[in-house]
């Protein structure tokens, strides 16, 4: 569980075919504090398990399966390329964003990143079939991100960013065309699935 509050971004180190998965490489430096085996990182969103890490080079490796990058937008991640990063959620911990699960469930394609006076507005794509999960002013996750949904219409949503967050995530390095991990609010999900199971007790 996450909170979509990032703590940093890492660069990419390499991003290649292995025996079994895909493995990623990239370099930190906060979410190393502490850090064990197994340990879940949110990666622009997507949740991972840490499966090498260097505290002296500041590295980490994960696994990727063919199924997570076919389905996120790692399939666009080069080497250079920054990452925004999240340790789980530990029990002392603070909720300053909402409640994050990591599972990506749609990727959106950046439609308009601009400044707009002294903020930014950027607007998403999203399915058509997923946009019942996104309201106005309800909580989105944008690669790991939690923000709140300024506008929504049957195919995208926009979000008004302060310069901070462009300046800590990697959307200093989003242009118009890219792909960005969406999740959406986990609240949504499940009122879904108990009304379509209340709906199909009744026509039973």
């Amino acid at each position: 569980m996450f909170t979509g509050i990032v703590e940093e971004t890492g660069t990419i180190l390499s991003f290649d075919q292995g025996e079994s998965a895909y493995i990623l490489r990239l370099s930190a430096k906060t979410v190393l504090d502490g850090i064990a085996l197994g340990d879940s990182i949110a990666v622009n969103g997507c949740c991972l398990s840490v499966t090498e890490f260097d505290h002296d080079s500041g590295e980490l490796q994960f696994d990727v399966l063919e199924e997570t990058k076919r389905l996120t937008s790692f399939a666009d991640l080069k080497t250079g390329s920054l990452v925004n990063l999240e340790r789980s959620l530990s029990f002392n911990g603070k909720v300053g964003g909402h409640f994050v699960t990591g599972h990506v469930d749609a990727t959106g394609k950046v439609r308009v990143l601009e400044q707009r006076g002294n903020d930014y507005f950027l607007q998403v794509s999203i399915p058509e079939e997923q946009a019942k999960y996104v309201v106005w002013k309800g909580s989105i996750t944008l690669d790991g991100i939690s923000l709140t949904v300024a506008e929504v219409t049957a195919n995208s949503l926009a979000v008004w960013l302060i310069p901070t967050t462009m300046e800590i995530t990697n959307l200093q390095q989003k242009q118009v065309g890219d792909l960005m991990n969406l999740e959406f609010d986990l609240l949504a999900k499940y009122v879904e699935s108990l009304t379509a199971g209340k709906r199909n007790a009744i026509s039973a």
